[in-house]
């Protein structure tokens, strides 16, 4: 089971921005950025370079797969595999009828 979430989506959300926004006006690197921010926001810089990178991903920015698209395959693979077990119920029952409807005729 995953950690618990300590942070809720508005703070993820202001500490990209205030990342962000310590890039654009103050020059800063990436890694001083991420300590400044971090040390502002009791956050660890490991956890805000995630957020940003998710953030990156998210826009279009950077490549990969987006969270909707990844929460949505996620849904669809638990959906699959739920149809798959019932496709495997209902041929265990079939079977079981068709054996039955034997059985009976040669009665």
């Amino acid at each position: 089971m995953p950690a618990p979430r300590k942070f809720d989506a508005e703070t993820r959300e202001r500490a990209v921005r205030l990342y962000l926004d310590r890039l654009r006006e103050h020059g800063e690197s990436k890694l001083e950025a991420r300590r400044r921010v971090g040390a502002m926001l009791d956050i660890n810089p490991a956890t805000l370079r995630n957020w940003v990178e998710r953030a990156e991903v998210d826009s279009g920015v950077r490549p990969g797969v987006a969270s909707e698209e990844s929460a949505e395959v996620k849904a669809l693979r638990k959906e699959v595999a739920e149809l798959r077990r019932a496709n495997e119920i209902l041929k265990t029952a079939s079977a079981f009828f068709a054996q039955a409807e034997l059985d009976r005729r040669l009665k």
